[in-house]
């Protein structure tokens, strides 16, 4: 038990269930696999660029433009849809991905060369991408009567029972955790959040893996564009507006540590379903939807309270070995 509490991870995925099995005995449909499946479904795209937001949160920054990113690369191939029904959905889902992973460098450049704070430089990055879009659409929405049927169908199509767009996000959770573990730019984006001095003495540019780890959140932003717009089937300036909040609520909730260094993939995954299972259960048990901010807010402030506990008990740790090898 005691091994179990503290283990982040397996308790979160211990609180996931019991919330479950909870809401399971309110509305027994809950519990169906269909219903289950349904529900993760739903929360893939949060799952998406959470991951992108733990690489960022890594290396010390945040992504407060990950929301607005993913509004315009989605308005931008939903108005190239709409003009040129006939290109190829892999070609635009490319366009929108690299234009996503240019809105994702810019921020980077300015953080890495001109040294401007992370939260300061996405928060005026969130507000440029929105009027962006504005004056790209003046205004106006591209809805689900000006889109191919290709370009609606794949998020919504099924593999094997499962819908694409889940196995979209089992893809990005399996290549994002081979990328923290096993390949050594993943490893250096740790060691640079972790302690950028020390990273710095052994050779990692601390800017430069702070810009690839903004590029990656970028990227992945562009992509869930298109998985955001083609699975509405519709595309307005405020596409996702406040989505950013949950993206960083389900990295902090994950134990990814603000203060950068600490978290893993599958704590992220966790925590965006964590939230996924709240918001897809508030209205089932009667709960009023606009107590999903309130309620996300005060979970990140739960975790971070949670997180920060937990990292000042590892410090003593050290502090305490560190003590003992001198004497």
């Amino acid at each position: 038990m005691n091994k179990l509490l503290k283990n982040r991870e397996a308790l979160l995925g211990l609180l996931i269930a019991l919330m479950i099995l909870a809401i399971g005995l309110v509305t027994p449909d809950f519990l169906l696999p269909s219903n289950l499946l349904e529900v993760y479904n739903d929360t893939s795209i949060l799952i998406i660029l959470a991951l992108g937001q733990m690489l960022v949160i890594l290396t010390r920054c945040i992504d407060l433009s990950v929301a607005a990113n993913l509004a315009l690369t989605g308005m931008v191939m939903a108005m190239l849809n709409s003009a040129y029904p006939g290109l190829p959905v892999p070609l635009l889902v490319l366009v929108g991905a690299g234009l996503g992973l240019l809105l994702g460098a810019f921020n980077g450049l300015l953080v890495w060369k001109l040294g401007i704070p992370a939260i300061v430089v996405t928060l005026g990055t969130m507000s440029i991408y929105r009027g962006v879009i504005f004056l790209l659409s003046d205004g106006a929405w591209v809805n689900a009567h000006e889109m191919s049927e290709s370009f609606v169908a794949i998020p919504r199509s099924e593999l094997l029972w499962i819908p694409v767009l889940s196995w979209v996000s089992l893809a990005m959770i399996g290549a994002l955790y081979y990328f923290t573990r096993h390949r050594r730019l993943g490893r250096e984006i740790y060691a640079a959040g972790n302690n950028p001095t020390a990273a710095f003495y052994t050779g990692i540019d601390v800017g430069r893996t702070q810009f690839i780890a903004f590029c990656i959140s970028g990227l992945l932003a562009g992509l869930c564009g298109y998985l955001w717009v083609s699975r509405y089937a519709v595309a307005y300036v405020d596409v996702a507006n406040g989505f950013e909040l949950q993206v960083v609520a389900a990295c902090v909730i994950g134990g990814i540590s603000i203060m950068g260094g600490i978290g893993t993939v599958f704590g992220c995954v966790l925590g965006a379903l964590f939230l996924g299972v709240i918001n897809n259960a508030l209205p089932v048990i009667g709960v009023s939807p606009f107590w999903q901010l309130a309620i996300s807010g005060s979970v990140i402030v739960i975790a971070v309270i949670a997180n920060s506990r937990a990292e000042r008990r590892v410090g003593r740790i050290i502090l305490k070995k560190a003590a003992l090898q001198a004497n």
